[in-house]
């Protein structure tokens, strides 16, 4: 039992790490392409995620070198400018943050306020600048970080010290939240901007969240009604000018849904239902996505971890049980499956589920037996050969 969890910890670890994951999704999550059909849909994939049009594929395709050209070099002055404004906005955030630091248990009610607020509507007010004025993009992203950061601490900071002995934190929360959901829904409605989108959806399921909580939603039904419902923006977000939030989306959206299937089923049943059940629950999202020609990398991802949890969980419900040698069965079926999908997520947590169950199969009944290595040796070469003979007679046909 203990390899089976330590494979699901290690598949996790690797698969759900904040650097790891856009790894091993490009490496397993990518349709294998054996065939014109297959191409072509790579090609469209390409195509859409890049916003790409045919006319501009058929001149490309007419004229190979425009898809060569240099990109232009950028003057001495204007790299020392770039440096010098990045450099001149660390220094201006380490000195606030230094002296807000230093002072703060100095610092009365209203200059604290001014510290935090003060500063973030001042970041904002530069940042609509910037907006309206479009000659600074590079300073958006910076910027709109910065004010959303000042400005939520400096409001939590300002219902604090207005209200010193309150202690209904939800209350608060719900407050500068929504607070900040309007002020960002503002500035996106009028600029439309990928960052403002961002930032506009963190705070609508930060308020959403914890008015469910206030209502005394379940924790699990929460996560099932938000994820659904992120999932659904992510789908329109594939289809909008802010397309590159869709994948992180996605993301966010299956792992509240599945975290909420999970702790309903753990409740209604028992955790070896639920592994298997979230387990299948993952995989079927991840083969709708596949099917749709959408977020290949992420289904991959999916696969990936659905299938891991599914075989734990289909494990720990027959360990010991008359019906034990299913689950070999199961995982050899899954590999008939992973021939039809294309699928090397897959066939990589069956491999791994088939080679465990062999090892323990061994380790519980043929400890000190000859015959077993060499018979699993033979039935190997024999399954090798019908598989050769196979892929010749097909070639005949």
């Amino acid at each position: 039992m203990s390899w089976l969890i330590l494979l699901l910890v290690l598949l996790f670890v690797i698969g759900g790490g904040w650097w790891g994951w856009p790894l091993v999704a490009a490496l397993f999550g990518v349709r294998h392409v054996i065939d014109k059909p297959g191409a072509l849909g790579k090609i469209t994939e390409l195509m859409r995620t890049y916003d790409i049009t045919p006319d501009e594929v058929a001149v490309a395709y007419r004229d190979p070198s425009l898809m060569q050209a240099a990109p232009a070099r950028r003057s001495g002055g204007e790299i020392a400018k770039t440096l010098f404004t990045y450099l001149g906005a660390i220094f201006i955030l380490a000195g606030i943050s230094t002296y807000i630091g230093m002072f703060w248990n100095r610092m009365g009610s209203v200059m604290r306020v001014l510290v935090t607020l003060g500063v973030g509507y001042t970041l904002l007010i530069v940042l609509i600048s910037a907006l309206h004025e479009k000659k600074f993009p590079k300073l958006i992203l910076p910027l709109a970080l910065a004010s959303v950061i000042m400005l939520t601490s400096g409001w939590f900071v300002f219902i604090h010290e207005v209200f010193p002995r309150g202690d209904n934190w939800r209350l608060a929360a719900l407050s500068v939240f929504g607070l900040m959901a309007l002020h960002q829904g503002v500035l996106f409605r009028k600029y439309a901007q990928t960052v403002l989108a961002f930032t506009a959806l963190l705070f609508v399921y930060a308020f959403l969240q914890v008015g469910l909580d206030m209502l005394d939603v379940s924790p699990g039904f929460s996560a099932i009604i938000l994820g659904s419902s992120l999932f659904l923006v992510a789908t329109e977000l594939e289809k909008s000018p802010h397309r590159s939030l869709s994948e992180f989306a996605f993301l966010i959206a299956l792992c509240w849904l599945n975290a909420g299937i999970f702790d309903r089923l753990a409740i209604a049943s028992t955790p070896n239902w639920a592994v298997l059940l979230t387990g299948m629950s993952i995989m079927s999202a991840s083969y709708g996505l596949e099917k749709g020609g959408r977020q290949h990398r992420l289904a991959g991802l999916g696969t990936l971890i659905g299938s891991a949890m599914a075989y734990t969980g289909l494990f720990d419900l027959v360990h010991k049980t008359a019906v034990e040698p299913a689950f070999f069965a199961v995982t050899a079926s899954m590999l008939y499956a992973c021939v039809l999908l294309q699928s090397r997520a897959l066939l990589l947590t069956t491999v791994i589920a088939m080679l465990s169950y062999i090892g323990y199969f061994t380790t519980q009944h043929f400890v000190d037996s000859l015959g077993w290595p060499i018979s699993l040796v033979l039935m190997g070469v024999a399954f090798m050969g019908v598989s050769a003979l196979a892929m010749r007679v097909k070639r005949q046909m």
